[in-house]
């Protein structure tokens, strides 16, 4: 049974090499890894700043979720599996749970700047397409941009 749960502040390096390894399911390349690595850094002060949710299976951490509010808008920053554990229901659980807290927390048309390999997944799940946007990691790089419906 997949437990979701606020994550700790001294999770956060575990929780980093969780984003990175689950980046990296979509064949990039080092070079591209490595541009991608603070982008993909928690800190602690971002679990204490941010709405992070951690999902457990069997007391391990296996899938993460972390969504920024501003007022009305919010973003989800990061949602990432571990690779061995992608599709038992772990990434729509986080995702459900963050379309909620961000609606609880005044949001009115959170936005997802998803890698494009991860775009169907969000579009599947009732995100629609808004455009595009620059990539946070590597210049000249641009990546879609969807609206989740709360």
């Amino acid at each position: 049974m997949i437990l979701l749960r606020p994550a700790r502040q001294d999770e956060a390096a575990l929780l980093t090499a969780l984003c990175l390894r689950s980046k990296a399911v979509w064949g990039y390349d080092q070079a591209f890894m490595d541009a991608c690595r603070a982008e993909l850094t928690l800190s602690a002060e971002t679990i204490r700043t941010c709405l992070v949710q951690v999902a457990e299976l069997r007391g391990q951490p296996v899938g993460m979720a972390q969504i920024s509010v501003d007022r009305t808008k919010a973003g989800l920053d990061k949602l990432f599996i571990e690779p061995n554990f992608l599709r038992l229901g772990i990434g729509q659980a986080l995702f459900t749970w963050a379309e909620e807290a961000a609606a609880r927390a005044g949001a009115k048309t959170p936005n997802i700047d998803a890698d494009p390999g991860a775009a169907a997944f969000y579009r599947r799940l009732g995100a629609v397409d808004e455009g595009t946007v620059p990539s946070g990691s590597i210049p000249g790089r641009v990546i879609p941009r969807l609206i989740m419906k709360i």
